[in-house]
């Protein structure tokens, strides 16, 4: 049998494959734009207005304690060099220790850079720089030192605010659009690497909206330009010599630059630097929430198609959602008109809403879109306790029941309840007495004393409740069913897996 067939059936093929490619667009190469050829145009224009900041902090001294010994790899000849010195130098001796009592009191210092904003002297840098200092000192590029005054500081976005007062003006700074910044632009950075004065390093904005954990307010521009100890407080500038970004930290094992740096944008910072400057304070709008992610569990047991938004865990009372009647359970899709798209989203926008602004939220609640008007507050000193939620009176004893499908057993809260589990004289709810040691509910850290709140966003007030709920969301083919949990960390949203209920007498938990 021959194979000539096959071989035209092969040709006609390839044939069809090379014509479909011949009416595809020509591909055209992203276009890049050209490294400069130099920065020192730019840097000689922006020097004189970066600063270096220098504080001391006066401390009690002990006489045992010295400065603690640089870092070096294990068995490194400079350890045991710095060991004996360290120790030959001990005040006392061979012999001194760390309990000897108080000693004379000692300067520390820190070093960090600054850059100017206004001729008349006002200079911003971080926080961190100037923290619980007695004395801070501004060094100018020309080797000029003034005695610094600390106008106000912002410890969660970790930016200070510092006046100077020059025998003339000082050239300043100007802040640019940090969002208008995009991945791949290029970036000069200036500071005070180690306390050797003005330096310039250039690199590239490596990724943006970076949370690093700082703080509530986690924003950060990344950048591999290299920044050490040192740097803080010193500006990140476009190609135009605008700043569009404050440097703040690095990610580094060894200390040194690893090309892992991070900045505020200069969009916050013009905020703050604002606020700071007019009030010595920063003013936050406040929406009274504490809120947490909504997962794909979470968002498949409300009926939400995807992940998205964040979900209401607790409201302040008399705060403005309180006012605006947001409820424990709602899910924030929308503020003022913005999507809520992770969960350190809402904060800064809230935070960045002037005071007294009426602005819309739409939220997910029974099952669809609902739109409430809010009025932002300003932040309260502390916004750590959100309102107890109010149920109904705590129902008569009864026995511990076991809740089919989920693992758990629970009772209602009487007093021999409270003393066994230590609750709040206040507690209301249904508490968990047991957990199936294999159960969905023991896996995402449920555990007997935990109360349960609400069982798909309604309160429970016995176990009959909590079965009634967990039937309905079996009816409406649920897959989980969701949990507001009152444990020792506080509220929190657990959905569970929603099991078959058990044929036999037995059931679990």
């Amino acid at each position: 049998m021959t194979n000539a067939p096959i071989r035209r059936l092969r040709a006609v093929a390839f044939a069809s494959v090379l014509a479909a490619f011949a009416t595809l667009p020509a591909l055209t190469p992203a276009a890049a734009r050209e490294a400069p050829a130099s920065f020192a145009d730019l840097a000689a224009d922006l020097l004189p207005g970066v600063v270096n900041v220098s504080s001391s902090q006066s401390v009690q001294a002990r006489a045992g304690n010295l400065p603690e010994m640089p870092v070096f790899p294990p068995g490194s000849p400079f350890e045991q060099f710095f060991h004996d010195f360290m120790e030959k130098n001990r005040p006392g001796g061979q012999g001194g220790g760390p309990d000897e009592g108080p000693g004379p009191m000692r300067k520390m210092q820190s070093l960090g850079s600054g850059f100017v904003v206004d001729s008349s002297g006002i200079i911003v840098t971080n926080n961190h720089v100037i923290d619980g200092a007695d004395e801070i000192t501004v060094t100018l590029q020309d080797g000029t030192s003034m005695k610094a005054k600390l106008v106000g500081r912002d410890d969660r976005t970790d930016i200070a605010v510092l006046q100077v007062k020059p025998e003339k003006p000082l050239h300043a700074l100007a802040f640019g659009d940090s969002s208008a910044m995009r991945v791949g632009d290029w970036v000069l950075a200036i500071g005070n690497p180690f306390g050797l004065g003005g330096t310039v390093t250039a690199g590239i904005v490596s990724a943006r909206g970076r949370d690093i954990r700082q703080g509530p307010y986690d924003d950060f521009i990344q950048t591999d330009a290299p920044i050490n100890r040192g740097n803080s407080g010193g500006p990140l500038f476009n190609m135009n010599g605008e700043v569009i970004g404050i440097n703040t930290a690095i990610y580094s094992p060894s200390g040194g630059s690893i090309g892992i740096g991070f900045a505020i944008p200069s969009n916050m910072a013009k905020t703050v630097v604002a606020q700071l400057l007019k009030y010595g304070k920063p003013r936050r709008g406040w929406l009274g929430v504490r809120i947490q992610q909504v997962t794909p569990d979470i968002a498949e047991s409300l009926g939400l198609k995807e992940p998205r938004g964040v979900m209401v865990a607790g409201v302040t009372d008399g705060g403005p959602a309180d006012k605006a009647q947001i409820k424990n359970g709602d899910i924030i899709l929308k503020f003022n008109n913005q999507d809520v798209k992770e969960l350190h989203n809402l904060p800064r926008m809230v935070a960045e809403t002037a005071i007294g602004t009426e602005v819309p939220l739409v939220l997910w609640r029974d099952g669809k879109e609902v739109t409430v008007s809010a009025r932002i507050a300003e932040m309260p000193e502390d916004d750590s306790k959100p309102a107890a939620l109010t149920t109904p009176a705590t129902p008569p004893a009864a026995a511990p029941v076991a809740i089919s499908g989920l693992g758990l057993k629970v009772a209602p809260i009487t007093p021999e309840m409270r003393e066994k589990f230590q609750l709040n004289a206040d507690q209301k709810g249904v508490v968990i007495t047991d957990v199936g040691a294999d159960s969905a509910a023991a896996e995402r850290g449920l555990r007997p004393g935990d109360v349960i709140m609400q069982v798909q966003q309604e309160d429970v007030n016995g176990p009959a409740d909590i079965e009634a709920r967990v039937e309905r969301a079996r009816k409406q083919n649920r897959k989980m069913v969701l949990l507001l949990i009152q444990g020792q960390d506080g509220l929190r949203w657990v959905p569970l897996p929603l099991a078959a209920p058990a044929k036999s007498g037995k059931q679990p938990g």
